[in-house]
């Protein structure tokens, strides 16, 4: 092989953390390809971020291989929405009177007779 001539085989670099468009950025400066198998859209996509990769950071693999990555939403975007109790609460009555022991209900006149 004589100098300048690129290595049949190349390591693959860590792409967890980075964003969907450095992380095609960083695997293309290497001879290598990245793939997203649960986002067709992955090459329009550009600040999600990668959580998961294969192979592995440091395994060599040959030259134009695929990278496999796995993404998770960048900062604002979809999500599992917000975790709190919002206002306002539902009106009281429904699960809560049903809930009740029978002999308040009767007393109150809430059950049919």
């Amino acid at each position: 092989m004589t100098p300048g001539t690129p290595t049949p085989e190349v390591r693959v670099p860590r792409l967890v953390g980075l964003m969907a468009v450095d992380a095609r950025e960083s695997a293309r400066s290497r001879g290598l390809s990245v793939s997203a198998p649960d986002r067709p859209d992955f090459a329009f996509v550009v600040v999600d971020y990668v959580v998961r990769q294969y192979p592995q950071p440091g395994t060599e693999v040959p030259r134009n291989s695929v990278v496999h990555v796995w993404l998770d939403f960048g900062e604002g975007e979809g999500g599992g929405g917000v975790r709190e109790p919002r206002g306002p609460l539902p009106p009281d009555g429904g699960l809560r009177r049903e809930l009740e022991e029978p002999a308040l209900a009767r007393a109150a006149g809430l059950s049919s007779p």
